[in-house]
């Protein structure tokens, strides 16, 4: 028979100090919705532990009381990983108070952190020590590093240093007994068996909670160059990408594309933003290079755009001509959300398809939203250097939201199989939580949907690790 909530609660009690239990509703209130405001849950209760330890008392609990467990970090999932759902028999972990370095080595260029360290933490401990942490995020400032690897976040810097996993050396994680995973070791050669870390990296918070992570670091950046260049079209941003590569090889860190509406709708809402180009323009990238040693980078990128105006790839370019300008075009791109959530609601797509399929997907989705959504705006935005756009449907700030809100699941299967036909992801970067299951269920191979259940059911038989999130779990009552 389920025990009621108040022996639940006092049996918590018992086990764990009183200064993990977070009691106070208005500090609680914020963390039983998600970033998106698409999921308002409820919890049994909220926990703040101080150390692994406290972790793995808190999990060693639920597993036996069977008390389903959701892992949180900053709180800044676009799909509703990090919420608890609305039974009011769930427990919320929040990694906020785990957030020491425990260890910066700089000539092995590595480091040691707690995964309550926000990534802007991170980024000042490695820069303290004269070394470069290459994960960028617009949150940089709220999410956390344990979130950051739960979800194998991407960002602006993926085209040249990969996703969160191809940045981790090692982890701790608390496994759903309580036991503790620790592989810290700041090794880049380590054939010893399964990539469990690799494994735990990107789950999700369904196989345990990550509490430290060995990352890698790099020198820091010596030289860099940005432009901001207009081009006609998706297929000419495609050949301009090789045509950089070509010219600067790995030097080349970000490539973004943005149609004409999305720097409009961040000229119209977001303050300190500019176009420093003149004329109406149908795309742009904003693009970067950097370099670890002393190059004459504004060079290199000024020729090599020269070149590609000259073969027809460019338009106008404007090469930042300082920190600001630079700074500027920065903040530009990274409101893009935020402009979209001033001027209405929208509906959002995470997605990826090869890099050589960028502009046939682009025109087929455009095509089919003019002629499904007419009430929609489509605003195509994101990482092309690898593939990666956010698909976003914006719509009037008059329409009500249940208006949208009935259009989602059509327009989210419709473009969803466009992604399939091409041979894409329909979650690039931002997971599944909740919000993909169903998703995850539809596009995935029946081997492959097998043999995730078959691994969280050997590393969580109780099915108490985020009930409900990236795939269907167990009931934890």
């Amino acid at each position: 028979m389920p025990r009621s909530e108040s022996s639940l609660l006092s049996s918590l009690r018992a086990a764990i100090p009183a200064a993990v239990l977070l009691e106070d509703d208005a500090a609680i209130a914020p963390l039983l919705t998600d970033h998106r405001r698409l999921y308002q849950g409820r919890a049994l209760a909220v926990a703040l532990p101080r150390s692994t330890e406290e972790v793995s008392t808190l999990l060693a609990w639920c597993n036996v009381q069977r008390v389903g467990v959701v892992p949180q970090g900053g709180n800044t999932s676009y799909c509703g990983g990090a919420t608890p759902d609305e039974s009011g028999t769930q427990l919320v972990v929040c990694l906020a108070r785990m957030r020491r370095i425990r260890t910066v080595d700089a000539a092995n260029f590595s480091m040691t952190v707690e995964a309550g360290c926000t990534l802007a933490e991170v980024q000042q401990a490695a820069a303290a020590a004269e070394r470069y942490f290459p994960l960028e995020l617009g949150s940089a400032g709220s999410c956390q590093i344990g979130g950051n690897l739960a979800t194998n976040a991407g960002g602006l810097n993926v085209l040249r240093f990969g996703m969160a996993r191809a940045l981790t050396l090692g982890i701790e994680a608390v496994l759903a007994d309580g036991r503790v995973y620790t592989h810290l070791r700041a090794l880049r050669k380590d054939n010893t068996g399964y990539d469990l870390t690799g494994l735990m990296i990107g789950s999700e918070g369904t196989l345990g909670i990550l509490t430290a992570a060995t990352l890698k670091l790099w020198p820091q950046p010596r030289s860099t160059a940005t432009a901001f260049v207009a081009v006609s079209d998706v297929a000419a941003a495609v050949a301009l990408l090789a045509w950089l590569r070509e010219a600067a090889g790995e030097r080349i860190n970000s490539f973004e594309l943005l149609p004409r509406n999305a720097v409009e709708l961040a000229l119209r809402h977001i303050e300190g933003v500019a176009n420093p180009l003149t004329g109406n323009h149908d795309w742009y990238v904003l693009c970067e290079l950097s370099s670890f040693a002393d190059e004459a980078l504004d060079e290199l990128l000024e020729a090599a755009l020269a070149d590609a105006s000259a073969a027809g790839l460019v338009q106008d370019a404007a090469l930042c001509t300082g920190e600001r300008q630079r700074a500027q075009l920065w903040r530009l791109r990274e409101n893009v959300p935020e402009a979209q959530r001033r001027a209405g609601p929208s509906l959002k797509h995470d997605i990826s398809v090869p890099i050589a399929a960028l502009s046939e997907f682009v025109a087929a989705a455009s095509d089919w939203v003019r002629l499904h959504v007419p009430a929609g705006t489509l605003v195509a935005y994101g990482h092309a250097g690898d593939g990666n756009l956010h698909f976003n449907i914006s719509f009037p700030k008059e329409m009500q939201a249940t208006q949208v809100a009935e259009l989602e699941p059509i327009v989210r299967r419709a473009i969803h199989d466009l992604v399939a036909a091409h041979g894409g992801s329909f979650s690039a970067e931002h997971g599944i939580g909740r919000l993909k299951v169903g998703a995850l269920e539809r596009y995935s191979s029946p081997v492959t949907l097998a043999m995730m259940r078959e691994i969280k059911r050997a590393l969580d038989p109780n099915g108490i690790m985020n009930p409900g999130k990236l795939l269907a779990a167990a009931s934890t009552s």
